[in-house]
């Protein structure tokens, strides 16, 4: 597939009853997520590293063709430079590599500190990364990335070394009249959507707006978008996220339909082929 669809998780119990069935354990919530959604974005190996039985515990649990795009550990992104970090990021790379075939491209988030000032530690960083077998996108926070000199530098580099580039949409959060992320425990940056492609593949992550209505201007753009990219042979991952995550599997499911009414070519949906169970006042 070239363009996958899914959330920040698989594990919020609060999608029970819309999203999961009623009566769903927790124990079975990645099962039921990667039935319904074809990726997901493992923000759960940024705070912590999973043993190995996890890891494959994630496969034995996931079908075909899903795919799990684990964030690199805040412990190699957000504890200074990148290079010293290296040989725990090798480790790490192994770990996760039982992942395979499920595997889609890793990511680092870098923290808004780490600025245009440390370039020449983020090319020796990536430039060390194994990529023959393992893709690898960024994401930068810090604003000086998003000015030139400092943008175009970025995007060459990664043109050079076959990165990726995160894109990060936090438009409908910020040109709200109200506030979503009122509260929210860790509110997004507020950077400028650069819609880039400076690899083979890119990850979007959508910042989405709880009210369906408020996101309707920006998922169609992304319609268009997507669109261009499919047809330049960009292999997609498209991330919903929303201050409050109940609504992030709704929304995404709205997009998918957006794609598929205008006729943009993604493979449909496996949460489409399953019979939702009749709803109470369905029965009357």
């Amino acid at each position: 597939m070239d363009f996958r669809l899914g959330c920040a998780i698989w594990s919020y119990k609060d999608w029970i009853g819309e999203f999961f069935p009623v009566g769903s354990r927790a124990i079975d919530f990645l099962q039921l997520y990667s039935r319904r959604l074809t990726a997901v974005e493992a923000n759960t190996t940024f705070y912590s590293i999973p043993e190995a039985d996890t890891v494959q515990r994630w496969v034995t649990e996931t079908p075909d063709g899903f795919h799990f795009c684990p964030k690199l550990p805040r412990t190699i992104t957000h504890a200074g430079l990148l290079t010293p970090t290296l040989s725990e990021t090798l480790a790490f790379l192994e770990r996760m590599q039982a992942l395979h075939p499920r595997l889609g491209p890793f990511f680092a988030q870098l923290p808004p500190t780490y600025g245009p000032s440390y370039i020449d530690d983020l090319t020796t960083f990536l430039a060390a990364f194994p990529r023959h077998d393992r893709a690898l996108a960024l994401e930068v926070r810090h604003p000086d990335w998003f000015q030139e000199p400092h943008a175009t530098e970025l995007n060459t580099r990664l043109q050079q070394l076959d990165v990726g580039r995160v894109l990060l949409d936090t438009r409908p959060i910020y040109d709200s009249p109200d506030d979503p992320q009122q509260y929210s425990q860790r509110r997004k940056p507020q950077v400028p959507l650069q819609p880039i492609v400076t690899a083979r593949f890119s990850l979007i992550r959508y910042i989405s707006h709880p009210d369906l209505n408020q996101n309707q201007p920006y998922l169609h753009q992304w319609v268009t978008q997507v669109q261009q990219w499919l047809q330049a042979g960009i292999q997609l991952y498209f991330f919903v996220h929303c201050p409050n995550e109940q609504q992030s599997p709704t929304i995404a499911r709205h997009f998918q339909r957006l794609l598929e009414q205008h006729d943009v070519p993604v493979p449909s949906l496996p949460w489409d082929a399953i019979e939702e169970p009749p709803t109470q006042l369905s029965l009357f």
